[in-house]
């Protein structure tokens, strides 16, 4: 199978080492990758700010340049979910099927549901704290929502657990939302910061060295109130965790 590493810009431009992580991670699993390097913005947050008509372009240029791709991976399950659940509507005018919709994976999604490895390389003696982002949550299930009231699950748990030396936490409230939430961050910041600040406290509580989540921006909200609080804890990217050592 051929994979397209899906970058999306806010990492390439503040966090490039989740995508170079996210390279040889897949490489260490046997996984054909690719990293087309016209990739842009993948329009979401055009869309999200009300101005749809202005992602359809992007739409239509993502999906003719990864067509050739047999999977679409992305280490942003924001990114990946608008793509899979807007791209058939904005591109529904166009002459073909929009090809994207239905092979687009967050980068955890595909190594525990496609991938499935028994064990990883990776080794990292320390303590984590699981962040769960509302987009990997619901709409990924990348973990089973407090909500439904369903079996548990962790599809992050399970591949840190195949990490040597690791200690795994979860935090009270584990699916909660840290504040971030894109605009609302920007239009609601009061209220957003102190969501954040509540997440990052409970956090701490569980005595962990790092919070580790799949999505950047969460992450990125966290650590700037982490940076002006001066709180005892670092942020991570959980591809870099899993490609430890590589």
């Amino acid at each position: 199978m051929k994979v397209g590493l899906f970058i999306p810009c806010y990492i390439n431009a503040v966090y490039p080492q989740v995508g170079v992580a996210s390279f040889k991670l897949l490489k260490s699993l046997g996984v054909d990758v690719d990293y087309p390097l016209d990739q842009t913005c993948c329009g979401q947050p055009m869309a999200n700010a009300g101005f749809e008509n202005e992602a359809v372009e992007l739409a239509r240029r993502f999906d003719q340049l990864f067509e050739k791709y047999d999977y679409i991976v992305g280490p942003s399950a924001s990114c990946v979910v608008f793509v899979r659940d807007n791209y058939g509507r904005l591109l529904a005018e166009e002459k073909h099927r929009c090809a994207s919709e239905g092979k687009v994976y967050d980068i955890c999604e595909f190594i525990h549901d496609v991938v499935k490895p028994a064990s990883l390389q990776a080794s990292f003696p320390h303590k984590v704290s699981i962040q769960n982002s509302c987009h990997g949550v619901r709409l990924m299930h990348l973990s089973s929502p407090s909500e439904l009231n369903i079996p548990y699950y962790n599809k992050l748990r399970d591949l840190l657990s195949l990490v040597r030396d690791i200690e795994i936490v979860e935090p009270e409230r584990p699916d909660e939302c840290c504040g971030f939430g894109g605009m609302f961050a920007v239009e609601e910041h009061a209220v957003s910061g102190q969501m954040g600040r509540d997440k990052v406290q409970r956090h701490l509580a569980t005595g962990a060295e790092y919070i580790v989540g799949a999505d950047s921006s969460c992450l990125m909200h966290q650590n700037g109130i982490i940076a002006r609080e001066n709180f005892p804890i670092k942020t991570i990217h959980i591809v870099e965790i899993l490609a430890a050592g590589l």
